[in-house]
């Protein structure tokens, strides 16, 4: 059956192999993206995918946008929170302005998105809500603070929101990626090593099953999560990193 769906941060890295894989199961797909409307546009335009450019971290910027998809696309069926940043530095050097905002775009966000779909799920007796994660929010990871906080964060968000929406026909469940081969990963990470390559083998290395995620195999994970096979997954958090976590 096709639904209308958000995927938050969904013209590049994982959002867009989400956004496509979702499209590709026949959803009525909007992707959303902050700023880079060059990037937004060539995916539009390779993708035929509809973009909408709004701030996540903002409520009602959030609010008047879903309003908008749900005009345009119709009413929305699945949510994918999949929209985040990092801002990185060990705490003791961490200004007040890199906290909030990784925690303003990567866990508010979940509220934003989530408090403005809800009531039309609950309604219908139905929704599909799925939220990035991550392995570092369970783990916890070395100049992250403001990262792991947030994902781990979402964990918790996913487990009581399971919680309340399961009598209304709306699932609930998480992604924890490990590292994924993404622009923001090698920018952000790998690029900013004193020596990227090693840096890159390091990641490798520490996966079990040596190698980087690719972003489609997330995709892959969120479209089952969103379709009539997994009715009965809800309040999960589906780990996808190589194995990088079992022996910890």
């Amino acid at each position: 059956m096709s639904h209308t769906a958000i995927v938050t941060g969904g013209t590049r890295g994982i959002g867009a192999a989400i956004s496509i894989s979702l499209s590709e199961a026949g959803h009525h797909v909007a992707a959303t993206y902050a700023g880079n409307d060059e990037a937004a546009q060539a995916f539009k335009a390779e993708t035929g995918i509809s973009v909408y450019k709004f701030d996540v971290a903002d409520f009602d910027q959030c609010a008047k946008s879903v309003a908008q998809i749900e005009t345009d696309l119709g009413q929305v069926g699945i949510l994918v929170n999949n929209a985040g940043i990092t801002r990185d530095g060990t705490l003791h050097r961490m200004n007040f302005e890199q906290w909030n905002a990784v925690l303003q775009t990567n866990l508010s966000s979940c509220y934003n998105m989530c408090r403005n779909v809800i009531e039309g799920m609950r309604e219908r007796n139905f929704g599909r809500i799925v939220n990035i994660g991550s392995v570092n929010g369970q783990a916890g990871q070395y100049g992250q603070v403001n990262y792991a906080a947030a994902k781990s964060g979402i964990h918790g968000f996913t487990k009581a929101l399971a919680l309340e929406g399961a009598a209304k026909g709306i699932t609930v469940n998480a992604i924890a990626p490990g590292y994924v081969d993404t622009d923001m990963v090698r920018r952000d990470g790998i690029d900013q090593a004193d020596d990227p390559q090693a840096a890159e083998q390091a990641i490798v290395d520490y996966a079990p099953l040596k190698r980087i995620s690719k972003p489609a195999e997330i995709a892959k994970a969120i479209a089952y999560l969103a379709g009539e096979d997994a009715l009965f997954i809800t309040g999960s958090a589906l780990q996808i990193d190589g194995g990088s976590t079992a022996g910890h």
